[in-house]
C-alpha cells in the first residue's frame, strides 16, 4: 500500500512518517507534496491508498483537492489534518469524503488509531470492488442481465423505446397488457447454495421456455425490487391462468422450490404496465397463507382479509412479562397473540409484514430502555420470506420459535445488565424512597418506575438494609418527625401531615411503637424551654 501527505509545512510531513506506524498497517511507500497541485500529479502517477491533507495551503486548497480526488481518485481514504479547529473546514472534509479530522499538533496514538481505522476501511471496500467486479464480469456475459435491466425500465417508464419491439417480440404498441409476479423467496435461493444470480437464472429459462411455446409473453427479474420475477402477457389472455399454473408446477416438479404467483389486471398500453404490476402485488401480499395449498396460483381478484389486533394493545402485558423476566410469562401470551391472529382461519402476507414491523418498534423502544445495542432488518419482507418452506407453506411454529428465541436472548442481556446495576439500583431506590417518604408509595409504583419485578425489588432490598421497604419508609418518616418535634411551634397533627398520615391518632401510635414514647413525652424530652 501506498500513503501521501500533502502539507505545505515539511516539519508536519516530516512528523507525519515519523510518527505513524506504516509497516504495522502494511504501507510500504510514502510520498509528499506540498501542495494541492503536487499532490495532483502524484496521485495521477503513484494512486495511493492513503491521503493525509492539510485545509490551508498555496495553489490549490485542501478543500479543492477532496473535491478533485472525490470525483477522481475515490477509492483513496483521505485524513484531513489541520491546525484550524472549524465548522466549515470539518463540514468540507464530511461533504468530500474524509475519513477523519485531526487536529495540529498530532498527537501518536490518534494520529496510528486514525490510520488504522483508514487502512481497515480500504482493505474492506477494496474487497467489495474486487468482488463486484468479478461478479459484475460473470453477470455481464449472461445476456439475460440486458433485458432484466430494458425490461425494468421499461415497467418504471411511460414509454416503450422501438427498437424493444423486435428484440422482445413486440409487434405493435396498441394492444393490451398483463403482468404477474413470481415471488422468489429465501427458501428458494437456498436451494441454489444460496447463489442469488443462479437461483434467478435457472428460475428463468424454465420460465421463457413456456412463454416461448405460447407466444404470449415474456419473464424478467425485476430490479426495481428483491425477490421478484415479472411476467409480461401481451397475448392470449385466455391462456394466462393456464401457463402461469404450467410454470409453477414446472419450477416445483424440475427444481423442487415452490414460487408463489399472482396475476394483476388488463391494462392498455406499456406505460400502465406498472398499475397491473402493484395490483399483482397487491394479490400476493393479501393471500391467506394458512392453508395448505398444492398450487399456489393466485388470480386478478384481491381477497379481503380481515382485520387483525395491533401488536400495541398488548403492550402493557408485553411489559409486565419483561418485568417477571421469565420467557414462561412471553409463552402465555404468545400463545393469547396466536389465537387472536388465526380465530379467523386467514392470515396474509402483508399482516404478518405489519405484525414484524410492529414487533420492530416494540423490540427498539426496550432495547433503547434498556441500553442494548439493537439492530433492526433492513427488508422485512425478505424477514418473513424465512418462514416459508420448499412447497410454499408459511410455518407458523417455526415463526413463533424464532421469536421465543429473540425474546430469550434479549432476557438473558436485560438481566446481565440488571445484574451489573446491581446495587446502583437498590441506591436509586433507595434515594427514590427518601424524596418520597411523605406519601404512600407502593411496590408497584416502584416495579414500574425502575422496570424491575417487585419480587427482585423486595429480596435485594432486604438483603441490603435489613428491612423491608414499608419498615424502612417508616424509619425515615420517624427520623424526620423527631426533627420536626423539636420545633415548638408545630403541631402534632401538622407534623403528621408533613411525613405522610392523614390521621395524627394513627401517627401518634406508630411513633410511640417505635420511639417507646409519645411524640408530646419526646417533644418534652428534647425541646429547650
Amino acid at each position: 500500500m501506498k500513503a501521501l501527505i500533502v502539507d505545505d509545512e515539511k516539519h508536519v510531513r516530516d512528523g507525519i512518517k515519523i510518527l505513524a506506524d506504516w509497516e504495522q498497517n502494511g504501507i510500504r511507500e510514502i510520498y509528499e507534496a506540498a501542495n494541492g497541485e503536487e499532490a495532483i500529479q502524484l496521485i495521477k502517477t503513484i494512486r495511493p491508498e492513503i491521503i493525509f491533507s492539510d485545509m490551508k495551503m498555496p495553489k490549490m486548497d485542501g478543500t479543492q483537492l477532496l473535491e478533485w480526488i472525490k470525483e477522481n481518485q475515490p477509492s483513496s481514504k483521505t485524513i484531513v489534518v489541520t491546525g484550524y479547529d472549524d465548522y466549515h473546514y470539518m463540514r468540507k472534509a464530511i461533504h468530500f469524503g474524509s475519513t477523519d479530522y485531526l487536529l495540529k499538533p498530532i498527537e501518536p496514538e490518534i494520529l496510528n488509531q486514525t490510520l488504522e481505522k483508514a487502512v481497515k476501511e480500504w482493505m474492506k471496500e477494496e474487497a467489495d470492488r474486487q468482488r463486484k467486479e468479478i461478479s459484475s464480469l460473470l453477470i455481464n456475459e449472461m445476456k439475460p442481465v440486458y433485458r432484466d435491466r430494458k425490461l425494468t425500465q421499461l415497467m418504471n417508464s411511460d414509454s416503450l423505446q422501438k427498437d424493444l419491439y423486435k428484440e422482445f417480440g413486440w409487434l405493435k404498441q396498441s394492444r393490451d397488457y398483463i403482468a404477474a409476479l413470481v415471488r422468489v423467496n429465501g427458501k428458494t435461493i437456498e436451494a441454489f447454495q444460496a447463489d442469488r444470480d443462479l437461483t434467478y437464472f435457472t428460475i428463468l429459462n424454465i420460465i421463457n421456455e413456456i412463454m416461448k411455446e405460447n407466444g404470449s409473453g415474456i419473464g424478467f427479474r425485476y430490479l426495481s425490487q428483491k425477490g421478484e420475477i415479472v411476467l409480461i402477457f401481451w397475448d392470449k389472455f385466455e391462456l394466462v391462468e393456464e401457463i402461469v399454473v404450467r410454470i409453477y408446477k414446472t419450477l416445483k416438479n424440475m427444481l423442487d422450490i415452490s414460487c408463489p404467483i399472482a396475476v394483476g389486471k388488463v391494462v392498455q398500453n406499456s406505460s400502465k404496465l406498472i398499475d397491473s404490476y402493484h395490483h399483482a402485488r397487491k394479490v400476493l401480499l393479501n393471500r391467506n397463507i394458512l392453508p395448505d395449498k398444492r398450487i399456489r396460483v393466485y388470480l386478478s381478484d384481491i381477497e379481503a382479509a380481515p382485520s387483525l389486533k395491533s401488536l400495541i394493545v398488548y403492550s402493557s402485558d408485553i411489559e409486565m412479562a419483561i418485568q417477571t423476566g421469565e420467557i414462561r410469562a412471553f409463552e402465555e401470551l404468545m400463545g393469547r397473540i396466536e389465537q387472536d391472529i388465526t380465530e379467523m382461519e386467514y392470515l396474509s402476507v402483508r399482516q404478518v409484514i405489519n405484525l414484524e414491523n410492529e414487533y420492530m418498534v416494540i423490540s427498539n423502544k426496550w432495547f433503547e430502555h434498556y441500553n442494548i445495542p439493537f439492530k433492526a432488518p433492513e427488508d422485512i419482507e425478505e424477514r418473513v420470506d424465512l418462514f416459508f418452506d420448499s412447497n410454499g407453506t408459511f410455518s407458523l411454529e417455526k415463526y413463533k420459535k424464532r421469536k421465543k428465541r429473540e425474546i430469550t436472548i434479549f432476557l438473558k442481556k436485560v438481566k446481565k445488565r440488571t445484574q451489573q446495576k446491581g446495587n446502583n439500583i437498590i441506591t436509586d431506590i433507595e434515594k427514590y424512597l427518601q424524596e418520597n417518604f411523605d406519601r404512600d408509595v407502593k411496590l408497584q409504583e416502584i416495579s414500574d418506575h425502575f422496570y424491575i419485578s417487585r419480587e427482585y425489588i423486595s429480596r435485594k432490598f432486604k438483603q441490603e438494609f435489613n428491612e423491608n421497604i414499608s419498615d424502612y419508609i417508616v424509619r425515615i418518616r420517624m427520623e424526620k418527625a423527631k426533627s420536626l418535634l423539636k420545633n415548638s411551634q408545630l403541631k402534632i397533627y401538622e407534623i403528621a401531615n408533613m411525613i405522610g398520615y392523614q390521621d395524627d391518632k394513627y401517627f401518634r401510635k406508630v411513633f410511640k411503637k417505635v420511639e417507646g414514647i409519645t411524640p408530646n413525652e419526646y417533644r418534652t424530652e428534647n425541646v429547650k424551654q
